[in-house]
């Protein structure tokens, strides 16, 4: 066995101190070049806010209104189309939208920016720059643009944590109700867990609602705590008459901050699909089961043909021979397109799951490996 002396262990002991420093160092120094830009999804109070449990209601009101509305924009979206005689038609919305980093990229819905041929952006003041649509997700309605403005006109808007409300919470919400630029309501968490809907008929799990004043023109806007952080994006309101009613609903920011990314990297959300068109069983007459998922159609190339599921398919006497019906996964029951949806949701591309299916009166279980589905077929009702 080699042996080293007392002063050769003072030297290696003194050599690896100064490595470890310089290491530090050099860490400290370039560290921060290999870190994303998480600027956007800090979640401590905004700046120049003081503690609500130290002020009034009312100076509460004006801190995050004076410290919030800078960032937000007043959205447009102008779409062109040409009518039956030939003629070109400007078509023209608004809507509302949140800057979450210092490189321009503004949280609003998909519905405020869908289909639109050209976007511009205003802040405080008549000053209006051209942005660009960067992407969107129709199944969250949520999507995101980019601004071409000058750094020193961007307010970033903090996120805060949806997963860490509670009702009767105060709440404020800041957007461009009827063109009426950067208004401020207020009001309480009045639910949490809200299902609601996407345009595309797609659930949208667990949206908050609240009694703040929501109302067309805010859309896409922010709905803030009283530290000045974004809980959520106001997307719909419930009202017989089209105004609001005090029932709003806003899409929670911790789905957010998990598409957005995505978004802003590839345009889109990859999401696993199990590459079926299917119906509820439950809508359906003279079925087998009280629930789940019939398969009336399966997509050439996708997870459930690359499995051998079976869709729904005439018989040469005119009859129908029913398809597959999903009835779980991985052990979660499927009673119906909504459930299928939520499962999904927790997969990625690429995972292998356990469809259990019922098909010629028996239960079997199949594995499927998940893909995604090309978008030329992404359309409504494919899973």
């Amino acid at each position: 066995m080699y042996k080293i002396s007392a002063r050769q262990i003072l030297l290696i002991a003194l050599l690896s101190a100064i490595f470890a420093a310089g290491t530090v160092a050099c860490f400290n120094r370039f560290g921060n070049n290999f870190q994303p830009n998480s600027s956007a999804y800090t979640e401590a109070p905004a700046a120049g806010i003081t503690d609500p449990s130290l002020a009034t209601d009312e100076q509460n009101n004006i801190e995050v209104y004076r410290t919030i509305s800078p960032g937000v924009a007043f959205i447009t979206s102008t779409s062109y189309q040409r009518d039956y005689f030939g003629q070109v038609r400007e078509g023209e919305g608004s809507g509302s939208g949140s800057v979450i980093d210092d490189q321009g990229h503004i949280l609003t819905n998909y519905h405020v920016v869908e289909g639109a041929q050209k976007l511009s952006v205003r802040f405080a003041g008549d000053k209006t720059y051209p942005a660009k649509y960067v992407g969107g997700d129709p199944d969250t309605d949520l999507a995101v643009i980019k601004v071409e403005a000058p750094r020193d006109q961007l307010t970033i808007v903090p996120l805060g944590d949806s997963d860490r409300l509670s009702v009767g919470q105060k709440v404020l919400a800041i957007g461009n109700p009827f063109g009426l630029d950067r208004t401020l309501t207020t009001g309480v968490i009045s639910g949490l867990q809200r299902p609601i809907r996407a345009r595309n008929d797609r659930p949208i799990e667990g949206a908050i609602q609240t009694d703040a004043s929501i109302n067309p023109g805010n859309s896409g806007g922010p709905l803030l705590d009283s530290h000045g952080r974004m809980i959520g994006i106001n997307s719909q309101i419930l009202s017989p008459s089209g105004a609001s009613a005090g029932v709003g609903f806003a899409v929670p920011v911790n789905i957010a901050k998990r598409i957005v990314p995505e978004l802003i990297k590839n345009g889109v959300v990859r999401r696993p699909k199990l590459g079926i068109g299917g119906r509820d069983v439950n809508t359906l007459r003279s079925m087998p089961v009280e629930e789940g998922v019939l398969i009336i159609q399966v997509v050439p190339g996708g997870s459930a043909a690359a499995a051998g599921l079976r869709g729904t398919t005439p018989t040469e006497d005119g009859d129908i021979s029913l398809g597959d019906i999903v009835t779980a996964i991985d052990g979660e029951k499927v009673r119906n397109n909504d459930d299928l949806y939520r499962i999904l949701d927790k997969r990625q591309i690429g995972d292998v799951v356990k469809v259990e299916v019922l098909r010629n009166g028996a239960r079997t279980n199949v594995q499927v490996r998940l893909l995604e589905l090309p978008d030329s077929r992404r359309t409504p009702g494919r899973r």
